[in-house]
């Protein structure tokens, strides 16, 4: 059950890159959203739209140099971006945990897994020797990896993908965090594993009571997970709305034209998908209109005027001058 009072309230958010040639990269522009104890948020859009770079700062693991951070990130009454270093440190894994994106660069390489699932013990449950060693093998267990306690001496590349991903997620939930960030843990995943991980995170999340961000560009496991919904383009969010919402009635062209480039089992057989046109680099300055103006089947002349607010309508958010009408289905 979630409550009224948000855990994470992230206000503003921006985050910009420097360049020592070119101008200067906007990542992520003024974004804002908020997470419930128990609710599970997800944040969606193809790559290079700022998704993982608002984890990352969310996180406090963005590179101090060339880079600048603005707005606001409450966890609880602090906020993370003020926080000093050893502070941040003891919230990062103990309160707040993430699942990175690729296990096989995320973990040592040359260290045994169970030193890296007990280094985290460690460090925020103060355990030591055979009780680290126990509480890790049981962690691994929790998390469905098989002869756990053999496991813990092994090297990431004894292990399969899908169990040096579920040896990730033992590691987040080591602490038992209040907030949990996966940022595309299905990457590079077989069809079957990546839905045993699905499942494993929903389990984990309803016995916990943990609140979930989901980071992805696969509208199949927002629709299997997530209670709301952030689809973010070149930076920005453009729509936000309840799971159900969005799918049943998406508003902004962005969010129905990833709908409509995902198969469908209702289609007939050989009815053709209906991509998004362009590449996600054919970008306008969100300063000079909407950045989806050149791919968008559904721009006006003002799209290019300026930047579209981001307005509250009835049960969601949207940055759009012409969306779609409630009426209009996604091409099947």
């Amino acid at each position: 059950m979630t409550t009224t009072e948000p855990l994470l309230d992230v206000r503003d958010l921006s985050v910009t890159f420097a360049r020592k040639s070119g101008p200067t990269v906007h990542a992520v522009d003024g974004v804002s959203f908020t997470v419930r104890p128990g609710e599970t948020v997800g944040l969606v859009g193809e790559s290079g739209s700022g998704k993982s770079v608002t984890s990352l700062a969310v996180m406090g693991l963005l590179p101090r140099r060339g880079v600048r951070v603005g707005g606001q990130v409450l966890f609880d009454t602090d906020d993370l971006l003020t926080l000093p270093r050893d502070r941040m440190r003891d919230i990062r894994g103990r309160d707040i945990a993430m699942v990175f994106q690729d296990p096989m660069s995320s973990l040592n390489p040359v260290v045994p897994i169970g030193v890296q699932v007990t280094e985290v013990l460690e460090r925020h449950q103060r355990l030591r020797g055979d009780k680290a060693s126990a509480a890790a093998a049981e962690l691994l267990s929790r998390v469905g990896i098989p002869d756990p306690t053999r496991r813990l001496k092994e090297y990431p590349h004894q292990l399969s993908g899908g169990m040096r991903q579920r040896a990730l997620i033992a590691m987040a939930l080591a602490c038992q965090p209040r907030l949990l960030i996966a940022d595309e843990p299905t990457t590079a995943l077989d069809v079957t594993i990546q839905a045993q991980i699905i499942e494993l995170l929903k389990e984990l999340v309803q016995d916990t009571g943990a609140a979930l961000v989901m980071i992805t560009h696969d509208l199949g496991i927002v629709a299997g997970l997530c209670d709301t919904v952030h689809v973010m383009y070149s930076g920005r969010i453009v729509e936000s709305a309840g799971r159900r919402e969005l799918f049943a009635e998406p508003r902004h062209p962005y969010t129905g034209g990833l709908l409509a480039s995902v198969p469908r089992l209702d289609a007939p057989r050989g009815a053709p998908l209906h991509p998004i046109p362009g590449s996600p680099t054919d970008v306008l300055r969100w300063e000079r209109g909407c950045a989806f103006a050149p791919r968008c089947p559904n721009r006006l002349d003002a799209c290019t005027d300026g930047p579209p607010p981001l307005e509250t309508l009835p049960g969601r958010r949207l940055r759009c001058l012409n969306p779609l009408s409630e009426t209009e289905e996604v091409p099947a």
